[in-house]
């Protein structure tokens, strides 16, 4: 019962806070989002509050800002950036555009290593990678590598879209645009046998750390970032 009533609040959760944005200019906080302890994890401008996910300053090329956009460049052989902040239990709300045939994503409970659990982004028709991994486990909104997002997510090609990532201590939640694609408990049997049976069977307790640091992905594709912020919860 506990379990059902965290997951009916957290999706009550997701769609009030969907609307509350409307209308609100990029890259700032409604009021209601202030009041509510909202903070963004990008400013809209600068570099602040991010570093390479190799070094202790952001990548001298690979990103740029442009415009209002956090742009990863194409071939531009940056590296993946990382906030300088840990997170435990929180709600990530990620705008993100991607080019025809792009490739990357949103990772958390990142470890020192950039290994972490990751929210897929791709280009489903156009790049291979959707048709690797077991049953479309790598697919746009998946839990790469681990598991499948619902096949009839809404999904905008020429536009911006919202990654929401929910932790709320085990329990883990993949949303695109207002819309549950996917759900799931770690560090139990389950979770264990999901990852031996996939490329990460290498890493111990893989996934299972209480907290850790948000990673944008660098994988040679122009994806575009906006509107990053996070509640802890």
């Amino acid at each position: 019962m506990h379990r059902n009533f965290l997951i009916m609040a957290l999706t009550l959760f997701v769609w009030n806070a969907s609307a509350q944005t409307k209308g609100v200019a990029d890259n700032t906080l409604s009021k209601k989002e202030q009041a509510e302890g909202w903070k963004l994890l990008w400013d809209g401008a600068t570099t602040k509050g991010w570093k390479s996910g190799s070094s202790e300053t952001f990548p001298a090329k690979g990103w740029s800002v442009d415009g209002g956009v956090l742009k990863v460049l194409k071939d531009g052989k940056g590296g993946d950036i990382i906030t300088d902040q840990k997170y435990e239990n929180f709600m990530l709300k990620v705008d993100f555009k991607i080019t025809e045939g792009g490739n990357s994503g949103i990772k958390y409970f990142v470890n020192r290593g950039g290994i972490g659990c990751e929210y897929q982004i791709l280009d489903d028709q156009k790049h291979p990678d959707a048709k690797g991994g077991v049953a479309g486990n790598r697919t746009l909104g998946s839990l790469y590598d681990l598991i499948t997002a619902s096949s009839d997510k809404p999904f905008h090609k020429e536009d911006f879209n919202t990654a929401t990532i929910i932790v709320k201590g085990n329990h883990v939640e993949h949303w695109l645009n207002d819309v549950k694609i996917l759900e799931y408990e770690r560090n139990n049997q389950m979770w264990k046998a999901l990852v031996n049976y996939s490329k990460y069977k290498a890493y111990a307790d893989f996934g299972a750390a209480p907290q850790g640091n948000i990673l944008l992905q660098e994988h040679g594709d122009e994806v575009w970032f906006k509107n990053i912020k996070i509640l802890e919860i």
